[in-house]
């Protein structure tokens, strides 16, 4: 009789830790929580803060910022970021001195520039006045094709309406870039995953 009343009571008590072990309210962290991504909001990214990785669409294209150079010229700053869709490169041009100006220009070797830039180019018919020149010093961010110097020689021209024509002399090697001045608001900004998409072109 003892041993009956002795596993009746086990088997009480058993129930009672049971029971009182399921009411009690869960540890808070004990729950399985996805960790927070690292990707940005949209409403977080501008053309003053774009990352490797992020799209930027602009007339049914799907740029990826492969690169960020910045120009610096005694106090004041620009930057250039290096765009690429397949085997397309551009460079997005972003300053603000009383407004923001934003041009995208495409490399280009119609103009053959042996010398100093003269003050005035003529390019498929169109006039291009030198608007600003000086030397720059450089940082740079991700891919940059062939822009690593420390140092930059730039030449910007105006040719009618909004067109652009960008000469930058690099270590002795001359690029020449045409384009655009565009609205900020004509671009969609995506943030991405702070990686490169495509190949190194140095």
């Amino acid at each position: 009789m003892t041993l009956i009343f002795a596993i009746f009571g086990l088997i009480i008590f058993s129930v009672i830790i049971y029971v009182f072990t399921q009411e009690q309210p869960r540890l808070k962290g004990q729950e399985n929580k996805q960790l927070p991504s690292k990707k940005r909001n949209p409403s977080e990214c501008s053309i003053f803060n774009l990352e490797i990785g992020d799209i930027i669409q602009h007339l049914g294209i799907d740029w990826v910022v492969e690169g960020k150079l910045t120009y610096k010229v005694g106090a004041y700053s620009w930057f250039e970021y290096l765009l690429q869709d397949d085997e397309k490169i551009a460079w997005l041009s972003v300053e603000e001195d009383d407004i923001v100006e934003v041009a995208l220009l495409e490399p280009t070797n119609q103009l053959d520039i042996s010398n100093i830039p003269p003050q005035e180019l003529n390019l498929a018919g169109e006039v291009y006045k030198l608007e600003d020149s000086g030397t720059a010093r450089m940082t740079r961010t991700g891919l940059t094709m062939r822009r690593t110097a420390e140092k930059c020689e730039y030449f910007d021209y105006e040719g009618s309406g909004k067109k652009v024509l960008s000469i930058e002399i690099w270590d002795g090697d001359i690029e020449v870039s045409i384009g655009e001045k565009i609205s900020p608001r004509s671009l969609t900004i995506l943030p991405g995953d702070g990686k490169t998409v495509y190949r190194d072109y140095d």
